[in-house]
C-alpha cells in the first residue's frame, strides 16, 4: 500500500510554513475558497511527479515575495518509509532527492509514488484539444513503464531539434537536408515504439472506461473510445517523406505521434457534440478511475487519489458510489477537498470508514 504520512510545506504558493500529518487513509480537506485546499493537493502531487499539476512554471509556485520553496514528504510504500525533498531556489535549478540521495534525472522519480488527480478544469480532457488527451496517456504510461518515459523524452527532444531546423531552412536545399534526414532517423525509432505502447494501452483502457461509465451514469448509453494516429495506417518513414514539403513550407513537423488523439463516441456519435454536462462529467470520472485501476494493477498497490472540489461535479448518489469504490473496495489513500465540512463528514460517516478532517 502507498500512504502519505506527512508533508511539510515552505513558501509554496499561499503557504508560508506549515506541516500536515495524515494518520488516516481518508482525508477531508475543508476551508473557504482561497485558503489553500487545492494548493495542498498540488504540493502532494508535486512530491509524486516533480512538478505542479496546475502551474506551468515553477516560478508560479513560489510564495509572493519569497525566493524559492521547499517541500518534504514522508511516504510509506509497501511498509517502507521513503522521504522525498524538493528545494527550489528561484533561478537556480531545483534539487529533488529520495531518502537524502539527489536525483541526477527527475524522470527517475516518476512512477515511484503513483497518483491520480481529479480537478474541475479536467473536463478539458473531454472537450479540449488533443494535447491534453496525449498528456493523459503519457502520464499513465510514464508511471508504469520507465522505458516509455525515456523514449518520450528522446522523441520530444529530437522533435524540438527538427522544428528548430525547419525554421532555418528557406528553400529546402543544401547541407541542412542531410541534417533533416538524420533527425528523421532519430525520430522514427522512439516514435514507432511509443505508438505501439499507446496502442496496447488503449486496448486496456477502453473496457475499463466503458465499465466505469456504465456504473457512474447508471444507464444503457454506450460510450466508446478510439486511438487516432497517423501511424495506424502508414509507416512513420513514409509519413515523414510524404509531409516533408509541407513541413518545409510551414516550418514545423506535421507527421508523428505528437499528432495522436483519443476519440470519444456516445452511441456511435462524436461525444462532445451531443453529450450533456452530466455525461461529460461521467466520462471524465470513468477515465480517471480507469487510470487509477491501471496504475493499481501494474504497481500492485493503489495510487494516491487527489480529488479537488469533486462534490460540485457529481450528485450525491454518484459521489457516494465513487467514495465507496475508492475507500472501501480499494483501500487506497484518498484526499478530498470541499468548502463544507459537514458535507465531508456526512459522506465519510455513510461509508463507515475511519477518516480525518484537515481544516484550513
Amino acid at each position: 500500500m502507498l500512504r502519505l504520512n506527512k508533508i511539510t510545506i515552505t513558501h509554496f504558493k499561499n503557504y508560508d510554513f506549515t506541516s500536515f500529518e495524515f494518520p488516516e487513509n481518508v482525508v477531508g480537506i475543508c476551508g473557504l475558497n482561497g485558503k489553500g485546499k487545492t494548493n495542498l493537493l498540488d504540493a502532494i502531487y508535486y512530491c509524486c511527479f516533480t512538478k505542479s499539476y496546475f502551474s506551468s512554471t515553477d516560478q508560479l509556485n513560489i510564495n509572493f515575495e519569497k525566493e524559492g520553496f521547499r517541500l518534504e514528504a514522508l511516504f510509506e510504500r509497501q511498509g517502507d518509509l521513503q522521504k522525498v525533498i524538493c528545494i527550489h531556489r528561484g533561478a537556480v535549478k531545483k534539487e529533488f532527492s529520495l531518502n537524502d540521495i539527489p536525483y541526477e534525472k527527475y524522470s527517475k522519480h516518476i512512477g515511484l509514488f503513483p497518483a491520480v488527480m481529479i480537478a474541475p478544469d479536467d473536463i478539458e480532457l473531454i472537450t479540449g484539444s488533443s494535447e491534453g488527451r496525449r498528456r493523459f496517456v503519457d502520464t499513465v504510461l510514464s508511471q508504469v513503464d520507465a522505458g516509455y518515459l525515456q523514449e518520450l523524452i528522446t522523441y520530444n527532444k529530437v522533435l524540438q531539434q527538427r522544428n528548430s531546423l525547419l525554421k532555418k531552412m528557406e528553400d529546402g536545399k543544401g547541407d541542412l537536408i542531410t541534417v533533416l534526414e538524420i533527425l528523421d532517423e532519430q525520430l522514427i525509432s522512439p516514435g514507432k515504439s511509443l505508438h505501439a505502447k499507446r496502442k496496447v494501452f488503449l486496448t486496456k483502457l477502453i473496457p475499463l472506461v466503458q465499465q466505469f461509465y456504465k456504473q457512474i451514469s447508471n444507464n444503457a448509453e454506450t460510450v466508446s473510445l478510439e486511438y487516432i494516429s497517423q501511424l495506424n495506417a502508414y509507416s512513420f518513414e513514409s509519413l515523414l517523406q510524404a509531409y516533408r514539403s509541407k513541413d518545409l513550407l510551414v516550418q514545423r513537423s506535421n507527421a508523428g505521434i505528437h499528432k495522436d488523439d483519443i476519440g470519444f463516441l456516445l452511441n456511435g456519435q462524436v461525444f462532445k457534440n451531443i453529450a450533456s454536462q452530466g455525461q461529460r462529467k461521467s466520462l471524465l470520472f470513468a477515465l480517471k478511475l480507469a487510470e487509477f485501476e491501471i496504475l493499481k494493477f501494474n504497481k500492485g498497490f493503489a495510487p494516491l487519489l487527489l480529488l479537488d472540489d469533486v462534490f460540485e461535479k457529481l450528485d450525491d448518489r454518484r459521489m457516494q458510489q465513487l467514495l465507496h469504490w475508492v475507500c472501501n473496495e480499494n483501500q487506497g489513500k484518498v484526499f478530498i477537498t470541499d468548502t463544507h465540512r459537514e458535507r465531508l463528514e456526512e459522506a465519510f460517516e455513510k461509508l463507515g470508514v475511519a477518516f480525518q478532517i484537515v481544516e484550513l
